[in-house]
């Protein structure tokens, strides 16, 4: 029976001979695609700017709220100053 190395050496052998068919092809497939994804990140990175553009920044309106200073943290212990 076969050996693990001599399966390896078949396997190896199978993958090139399916690659030096579909190898082209795939390779074509891949560009295209690598070329349609930069084309809609870009697309997208325009977009984003105009809209950034267009827009007016948005002001909330509210009014700022202070924290009080005169009582400590409850974890605090009064006379050390510590947790």
């Amino acid at each position: 029976m076969f050996g693990l190395s001599e399966l390896a050496i078949i396997l190896i052998v199978v993958i090139v001979i399916v690659l030096a068919r579909k190898g082209p092809e795939l390779a074509r497939n891949a560009g295209k695609s690598a070329r349609i994804l930069k084309a809609e990140a870009r697309a997208m990175k325009e977009a984003e700017k105009q809209q950034q553009t267009d827009t007016p920044p948005r002001i909330i309106q509210g009014e700022t709220i202070q924290a009080p200073t005169d009582h400590p943290h409850p974890d605090v212990h009064r006379d050390t100053g510590r947790p």
